[in-house]
């Protein structure tokens, strides 16, 4: 039944209505009310101070312009049935349920080699027993096994209503301009050609500006250096806390953190386990950083120092090159650390430490973005624009960072 009376007053894009009952009470269900507890930017604050937003306000944001690609697509003859329109609205509303802490930054940290799409599965399938299978088709939609595959294309794929509202949504609230993308052109430009999801000719330009948005945004803000620094810094910090626990060290933390922390959890665990998705349920960016609060005050140095340097935004010092830093270099700063510390070379690791980073800006291995020529042709972008080289925005950027303490005056290469 219509449920026309909800909405919601979005910031970015206005009001959003909700239609649906169905629609309604999964909002209303506490799985996905705990996603109001968990940033969709994790730790970018501590770069840019707005960057406050939850992953609850970029679902619904996402199924808002879900909804206005449906009106488009309808508009130019594809037919969606009320039912398939259901369920891709949901698809779409629940496709970041599974994310825990702070969103990517603890990903494979708290539960090692689970992403949060194999997460969001489990728990939309449970979802769906919950609400007597009112979600199956909205399931195979996610999982790209229904029939009309353009569906799961504005779900998942290159140019999805996820991105289109994470991109407007990040700019929005870091107040980084670089990101603004039309996205209202892209959506009135999109249609399905052999049931492929495709850009009209004429919006290609609105294309090649995404793509671009999209890679100033990794660099300007995903992966700003800082934003990296204190990520790595947190990881080790619960690393650390995981540890000492093992040793029969004593850690304050809530009992959802406390469940991860002691026990190694796999996604076989939450297919068998209604525990570890009780606990998976009800974690969030609260519960970390309350530990991180108390961890402060640990008896470890290392731990009280990584929390201590967190909580007061007392961060290390980063380096980012092209290439990755010579082993003499680690090995040269993690003695000096040992000794200024008097611990471990082991344990000065989680005070000097190396990663790399990347992305795309277009991943042409992950499936086109179609342009639909004149003559009812569809290209890919990459051949298709004649203002920018896409194929060189297309290749992978790979950059290394080595962190350590501001304060430590450490030798040079």
């Amino acid at each position: 039944m219509p449920n026309q009376h909800k909405i919601f007053n979005d910031p970015v894009h206005g009001f959003i209505s909700v239609r649906f009952k169905i629609i309604f009470d999964i909002i209303e269900h506490p799985w996905f009310q705990r996603l109001r507890r968990i940033k969709q930017l994790g730790l970018t604050e501590y770069v840019y101070p707005g960057a406050l937003h939850t992953r609850f306000h970029h679902a619904l944001g996402a199924m808002h312009l879900m909804q206005m690609a449906i009106y488009t697509l309808r508009d130019k003859g594809q037919v969606i049935s009320e039912e398939e329109e259901v369920g891709v609205l949901i698809a779409i509303l629940l496709h970041d349920i599974g994310h825990g802490p702070y969103s990517h930054t603890l990903e494979h940290c708290l539960i090692k080699g689970v992403s949060h799409e194999e997460i969001s599965r489990i728990i939309i399938s449970k979802l769906n027993k919950e609400f007597g299978l009112q979600l199956s088709l909205a399931i195979q939609i996610f999982e790209n096994k229904y029939h009309k595959k353009f569906l799961h294309q504005l779900v998942s794929s290159q140019l999805d209503t996820d991105r289109l509202d994470y991109l407007t949504r990040d700019s929005f609230f870091t107040g980084v301009s670089e990101g603004v993308v039309g996205y209202d052109r892209i959506l009135k430009m999109m249609d399905v050609v052999d049931d492929e999801l495709v850009i009209e000719a004429k919006g290609i330009y609105s294309i090649e500006k995404f793509i671009i948005a999209r890679r100033l945004m990794y660099w300007q803000v995903y992966l700003h250096k800082t934003v990296l620094c204190v990520e790595q810094m947190m990881i080790k910090a619960i690393s650390r806390a995981r540890q000492l626990i093992k040793r029969g060290v004593e850690l304050p933390a809530t009992s959802d953190l406390n469940y991860f922390l002691k026990n190694n959890i796999s996604l076989d665990s939450f297919k068998t386990d209604d525990e570890a998705l009780h606990h998976f349920t009800m974690l969030d960016d609260i519960d970390v950083f309350s530990a991180l609060k108390m961890w402060r005050y640990a008896d470890d140095l290392i731990l009280s120092e990584l929390c201590t340097a967190i909580v007061d935004r007392k961060l290390f010092k980063i380096e980012i090159t092209d290439t990755p830093p010579s082993n003499d270099r680690i090995n040269t700063l993690q003695k000096a650390m040992a000794r200024k510390k008097d611990i471990s070379i082991e344990d000065a690791g989680y005070l000097v430490f190396t990663e790399s980073t990347g992305n795309h800006a277009y991943n042409p291995n992950a499936g086109r973005i179609g342009i639909l020529n004149k003559n009812g042709k569809v290209v890919d972008i990459a051949e298709a624009s004649d203002q920018l080289n896409i194929m060189v925005l297309s290749k992978p950027v790979i950059k290394y960072y080595l962190c350590y303490p501001k304060n430590m005056e450490l030798p040079s290469e």
